[in-house]
């Protein structure tokens, strides 16, 4: 009879210990998943913020292309304009 108590206390031992192990196990998992939702979310926004800062990028280098090219037209009338008062 007491063999019989001391299998049947191991048993339980056994299945307190698993228990607890499988509740880490699954809380580790958990936080596991988080973080990796976590950093998926931050690639995202990192991909996201350099698009629109190289979005940006363009439409400024644009702006200042057709800026540029406009002084130049403008440069050109000017230099022009004075040949044509000299004549």
């Amino acid at each position: 009879m007491n063999g019989y108590s001391e299998i049947e206390r191991e048993k339980a031992n056994l299945i307190n210990a698993t228990s607890i192990s499988l509740e880490q196990l699954e809380k580790s998992k958990n936080e596991t998943l988080y973080f990796e939702k976590q950093r998926a979310m931050n690639q995202v926004r990192q991909r996201v913020f350099h698009q629109a800062v190289q979005g940006a990028l363009g439409t400024l280098n644009s702006c200042l292309n057709t800026e540029l090219h406009f002084r130049t037209i403008r440069a050109n009338i000017g230099i022009l304009g004075s040949l044509e008062w000299k004549r």
